[in-house]
């Protein structure tokens, strides 16, 4: 209460001012003393006296200053005190707010300090987990790296083991490492490799094609693989199949690539192995076809000249038979030596000049008398206008239809064949001629059309086999189609026929051209050099050229027929190829020698042409005919070569002396220089070097590197001769010079003579100078 008073009084005291606040003061002490004396005195006295007021008024005056100054300083007092009251109760508030502040502070810090003494509980708790969870790990660490390391070990000893080449280069083509079998192969250990480039490992053309597969690799991401001829440190060459695959990270950045290389060169020796055993089965057809062609040559031959003669009726079909029966048995031939050029792609073509009305009434008249035999109707269908002359192969077209309608009339036995002739224009300067062969036969079932034409396939039908023979003349009839241009198809219904269908596309010839050539050969009177061992065909085909209007004279061995043409220039030579004494090859080679029959046209006889004529045209023939010779192809052979300049000669060498085996003359003369001791230490250093020699000699035959083949060779050659083997040293000889004629088709032959026969040549030498030590 006093305090409230006491403020408000300060209050009243501060808003009115000093001056006017005491002369307020004095007034109403004045006031409360007149009233106080004037109610005393009433009370008293009952009146009031002017005494009376003066008395309070002095006292009055006398006491209000004292009050006053008492009053107003007790009032100064109270205003100070107030203000410092005012003073600490704000320092309190600030006190308080400090005070708050600091004690949510220090209740955020508690906090605080709580939370991270929980924390680095946990934290300390996370610690030891992770401590001993890195304990594990490194123990678990240490079990891996050392399981890994033993992995390590084990592929890296796996890889080093691998026969196989196992190398890493980078995306500049720079090694990283390899294998011990990339070590053998370039003679350099694997710190010498890394850092290399190829160039700096290989040959430049081995380097070249390294990088430039290298390429093809990294712009396709896809691996390559490819052969590559690689040289050992000693000389030996292998095959190697390379392969290259590309090599990327983790993270799939490519780092460059994998390579590998595995060593074929004995899968490359075995498929030479089997190349040498398809041209010596080659060899042996051709010898076999040559057999039995002569006498079936000498059927043909007789038979067309007694088609020629003054026959009956019943003769001359007992004659078309025989003709017929032995143009049968000649496809047969055809189609087993084709079968053989089938299987290595080289089936020869050879369009010429063919009367087309002419060849399809052959065909047609024979077949009619192989479908009366049987008892069968023979139909033919053809338009009425056909082009007198195209250029076609007359020889195998004929073998396609004969075997067609040689299978029309075996599975036929009643009703008829036929044959369908139609042409189409195939715009200017050429036809599409269909031949199509009907039957009225047995069929084929729906399910065996596809398979009709496979190799040695044959039709069965309730379960006997109607088919007899190879199997082989339709696979044979189609490759001869496909390689003319054309195409074999056919159409079935059991039971009742097939039709066998030939497209072939025909150019044109111009006719007066062949007229005119035709007229003019047959006004030649041509001077021909038969060179034939076999009395048929001599018979055979003199008559032949005579009754064309030719003299022909008839040696039946090659020297024989050298010795015919000194002093004597033939228009042309007739030669067979298998002669008694030597080869057409080696007759035809001695004549090109002279300068005079540089030109002569020479022209084999074969019973079957088996080769490519390039290779005939190597060994210097102009051309290759086949046995039994018929109007048609004389009459190619000389519209083709006659007037006109022959081919150049390939020389070829024999060595008469190739089976004596010992230098005997040049061995003696060492023996009496050095003495036998010597001589003998030589044939045991000459056994330590060649199985090297050999075996380097053998890896550059197969490699194809002609050059170092040769060189090797001569290598052997001398070694050869320094002992006296005069054998190896022929054949080594002869392997040296790669220029030679036919050495690409002999030198392996060569290499394996030398590989076969050195060793007993050797030991022979080894016994002719013990007996003279």
């Amino acid at each position: 209460m006093m305090t409230a008073w006491a403020q408000k009084f300060t209050e009243l005291l501060t808003r009115l001012g000093t001056a006017r606040f005491s002369i307020a003061l004095f007034s109403l002490i004045l006031l409360v003393c007149l009233v106080g004396t004037s109610t005393a005195d009433i009370l008293l006295h009952g009146n009031v006296t002017v005494y009376d007021l003066l008395t309070p008024l002095l006292l009055t005056l006398l006491t209000a200053p004292w009050v006053l100054y008492f009053f107003l300083e007790m009032i100064s007092q109270l205003d100070a005190s107030r203000r410092h009251l005012f003073q600490l109760v704000e320092q309190l508030e600030q006190l308080r707010e400090q005070d708050r502040v600091l004690n949510q502070s220090l209740k955020d810090k508690v906090e605080q300090l709580n939370f991270e003494i929980d924390e680095r509980k946990k934290a300390e708790f996370a610690r030891q987990d992770a401590i001993d969870r890195l304990s594990l790990e490194v123990v678990e660490r240490k079990k891996t790296q050392e399981s890994l390391g033993e992995q390590t070990a084990l592929l890296r000893s796996f890889i080093n083991s691998s026969p196989d080449m196992i190398y890493f280069r980078n995306e500049k083509g720079i090694f990283y490492g390899c294998n011990k079998a990339v070590e053998q192969v370039t003679g350099k250990k694997e710190q010498e490799l890394i850092g290399l480039s190829p160039f700096e490992v290989y040959p430049n053309e081995v380097a070249m094609r390294a990088i430039e597969t290298d390429k093809v690799l990294f712009e396709n991401n896809q691996q390559v693989t490819y052969e590559q001829w690689l040289q050992y440190p000693d000389g030996r060459k292998a095959l190697f199949e390379m392969r290259k695959v590309p090599f990327f990270s983790a993270s799939g950045r490519r780092l460059g690539l994998l390579g590998f290389g595995r060593d074929i060169t004995e899968r490359k020796k075995a498929a030479d192995a089997l190349e040498k055993a398809a041209r010596e089965k080659t060899q042996f057809i051709a010898t076999l076809s040559h057999e039995l062609r002569t006498p079936l040559n000498g059927i043909v031959g007789l038979a067309r000249m007694l088609r020629d003669t003054q026959l009956t009726e019943e003769q001359r079909s007992y004659l078309n038979t025989i003709y017929v029966s032995a143009e049968t048995l000649g496809n047969l031939f055809n189609d087993i030596i084709d079968l053989d050029k089938a299987d290595r792609r080289r089936l020869t073509i050879v369009p010429d000049v063919q009367d087309l009305p002419a060849f399809i009434d052959d065909i047609s008249n024979l077949a009619q008398l192989m479908a009366e035999q049987k008892g069968l109707a023979w139909r033919f269908e053809g338009p009425a206008q056909l082009p007198k002359h195209v250029l076609m192969d007359a020889t195998r077209t004929r073998q396609i239809l004969w075997n067609l309608i040689g299978n029309a009339v075996k599975f036929t036995d009643h009703g008829q064949v036929g044959l369908e002739v139609s042409l189409e224009a195939e715009g200017a300067g050429q036809v599409l001629a269909r031949f199509a062969v009907t039957d009225t036969g047995i069929g084929i079932p729906q399910g065996e059309l596809d398979k009709i034409f496979a190799m040695y396939y044959q039709v069965e039908s309730g379960g006997k086999k109607h088919a007899t023979g190879t199997g082989i003349g339709l696979a044979v009839s189609r490759n001869l189609a496909l390689a003319m241009g054309g195409k074999l198809e056919v159409t079935s219904n059991p039971g009742r026929g097939s039709t066998f269908v030939l497209t072939l596309p025909l150019p044109l010839s111009e006719e007066e051209k062949a007229a005119e050539t035709a007229h003019s050969c047959a006004k030649q009177s041509l001077d021909i050099l038969l060179v034939e061992d076999i009395e048929l065909n001599v018979t055979v085909a003199k008559a032949l050229l005579e009754k064309l209007g030719h003299q022909v004279t008839v040696a039946m061995t090659g020297q024989a027929a050298l010795e015919a043409c000194q002093g004597h220039l033939f228009d042309l030579v007739l030669l067979d190829i298998q002669l008694p004494d030597m080869t057409g090859f080696e007759v035809a080679c001695a004549l090109r020698e002279q300068p005079q029959f540089g030109e002569l046209p020479i022209v084999a006889l074969t019973a079957n042409v088996i080769k490519d004529k390039d290779e005939y045209l190597e060994n210097g023939m102009d051309d290759a005919i086949s046995k039994p010779l018929s109007v048609a192809s004389v009459t190619a052979i000389i519209e083709e070569f006659y007037g006109e300049p022959g081919t150049g000669l390939v020389q070829r060498s024999v060595d008469e002396d190739e089976d004596k085996l010992l230098d005997t003359e040049l061995l003696g003369q060492f023996v009496e220089a050095v003495g036998a001791k010597v001589m003998l230490q030589s044939a045991g250093l000459f056994a330590q070097q060649m199985p090297e020699y050999l075996k380097v000699l053998e890896s550059n035959l197969m490699a194809g590197d002609q050059q170092e083949t040769c060189d090797m060779a001569h290598k052997i050659k001398g070694a050869a001769a320094a002992i006296g083997l005069k054998r190896i040293q022929q054949l080594a000889n002869h392997a040296q010079h790669g220029d030679a004629p036919a050495w690409q088709e002999n030198i392996q032959d060569w290499v394996d003579e030398i590989a076969e026969n050195w060793e007993s040549d050797l030991a022979l030498l080894n016994d002719w100078l013990d007996s003279r030590s």
